[in-house]
């Protein structure tokens, strides 16, 4: 990723932690014993280098906070009314997320007050009337075996930020995990932000949900794994169903409204793929470098061709695009996959050649499975992190993974710009690669 934002990893502490963690750690090496994380550990964000290269010095806000269990805690767990919000569009994980959360702050912290917060940023504001769900381990107990979020979610209502923390200091909440994506974190910034302005002591850790994986700093979103999977069941359908037909194209159209990472590491994933789309790089429909002319040489040529299509790509090639946001300030989009559906019908037909097109939209599919067993890993390890986090008083941040290690990313760097498939870089080469689509379908530039 191309991130041209200011690098300050500085983590916001609510102030010393005094309390000895009721964790049963240790800090010496080789006695078989898992080790308390300082806040001395630290990772590099950017690993690579080159021969002669070398790197450093770096100043502590160039550098990532290890997450982790610290032997010295802020809070005392007998104080503590956590509240669990998931915000946003559903997601594969996120009552792993939930469960877990719950499981570390009980177990292992001795949290007994845990609320969970109905329906999004919408559960806090009185007229919704949404009552807080008390949350203990034997009601979470089976809920990761179902897709979607045990408290429900929604879009909206981050922006009435006075509001909703007025309304954790009525119900003395001091420990708010926000598990959602780009919308919900930034509401959870203004939270964060507020609550400081206020001298409230309250920690707001976020767990970043984002199907799309477009966070800043942030290697992986949970849930990411599972919906590519989800996504290789339908286009290898779609392949079926192009390979035995005359003239065959399967058209599938993935989540992706800013980024093209379902969409490519689908293609990646199942290698059955012709043609993939992304909102990264521009494709003209018309005239010989674009797709519908090379679309007609591969028919000539092998009879089928599977397209793979990220719903944010190709967006200035719709004439009534919608225009506005929707709840969660995200932009609306036009339908891609039923215009390319109609405009590559039109082109055969003027062409008159036979043609068999089956499109198919999994996209909400994706989202309301349960987690696979690798983002089910991930979505444990996430939450546990997020626990220690809020424990030893940080707020502002995100737990995530960089570079294989569980760290903080402070809210405001997470937020800055976009995650996006970068057209110069390994992951869309191996895609050209693996599809032999040309590098670009553009007739000028």
């Amino acid at each position: 990723m191309t991130n041209s934002t200011p690098i300050d990893f500085t983590i916001q502490t609510l102030g010393p932690c005094k309390i000895s963690s009721p964790l049963h750690m240790s800090v010496q090496t080789e006695d078989y014993l898992a080790n308390f994380v300082t806040d001395d550990h630290l990772v590099i964000y950017n690993a690579e280098i080159k021969p002669g290269e070398t790197m450093g010095p770096f100043t502590r806000d160039q550098l990532l906070e290890k997450a982790g269990p610290r032997e010295k805690i802020y809070f005392d767990p007998t104080k503590v009314h956590a509240g669990i919000i998931t915000c946003g569009g559903l997601c594969p994980g996120l009552n792993d997320v939930i469960r877990e959360l719950v499981n570390c702050l009980w177990y292992r912290y001795g949290v007994k007050r845990i609320s969970g917060i109905r329906f999004g940023y919408r559960g806090f504001l009185p007229e919704y009337g949404y009552p807080a769900m008390e949350l203990e381990p034997n009601i979470v107990s089976d809920i990761h075996h179902h897709g979607g979020s045990i408290l429900g979610s929604s879009r909206g209502g981050g922006e009435r930020v006075t509001e909703i923390v007025d309304a954790m200091a009525r119900m003395n909440i001091n420990m708010l995990f926000t598990i959602g994506g780009d919308g919900t974190q930034r509401g959870s910034l203004k939270i964060f932000e507020e609550a400081q302005k206020q001298g409230l002591r309250l920690s707001v850790i976020g767990v970043p949900k984002t199907i799309d994986n477009d966070l800043s700093f942030i290697q992986k979103s949970f849930g990411f794994d599972t919906a590519v999977s989800e996504a290789v069941n339908a286009v290898s359908g779609a392949h079926v169903e192009a390979h035995d037909a005359i003239n065959g194209i399967g058209l599938v159209k993935v989540m992706g409204r800013e980024s093209g990472f379902i969409a490519a590491h689908t293609a990646l994933a199942l290698n059955d793929v012709n043609y993939v789309l992304i909102p990264e790089v521009s494709f003209d429909l018309h005239g010989e470098k674009g797709l519908l002319a090379s679309l007609k040489k591969r028919l000539i040529s092998r009879n089928h061709a599977v397209i793979v299509v990220a719903e944010g790509a190709g967006q200035e090639l719709i004439p009534a695009a919608i225009t506005g946001t929707d709840a969660s300030g995200n932009k609306k989009l036009g339908d891609i996959g039923v215009f390319l559906s109609n405009a590559i019908k039109d082109y055969f037909a003027a062409e008159k050649m036979e043609l068999n097109l089956k499109y198919i939209d999994p996209s909400y599919m994706l989202r309301s499975v349960k987690a696979n067993p690798a983002d089910a890993l991930y979505c444990a390890r996430l939450a546990a992190s997020a626990v220690h986090a809020a424990m030893a008083g940080k707020t502002g941040a995100l737990v995530s993974m960089v570079n294989d290690h569980l760290v903080h990313i402070p809210i405001q760097m997470a937020v800055s710009q976009r995650n996006r498939v970068d057209p110069e870089r390994s992951l869309w080469r191996d895609v050209i690669d693996a599809t032999g689509m040309p590098a670009l379908m553009k007739n000028q530039g």
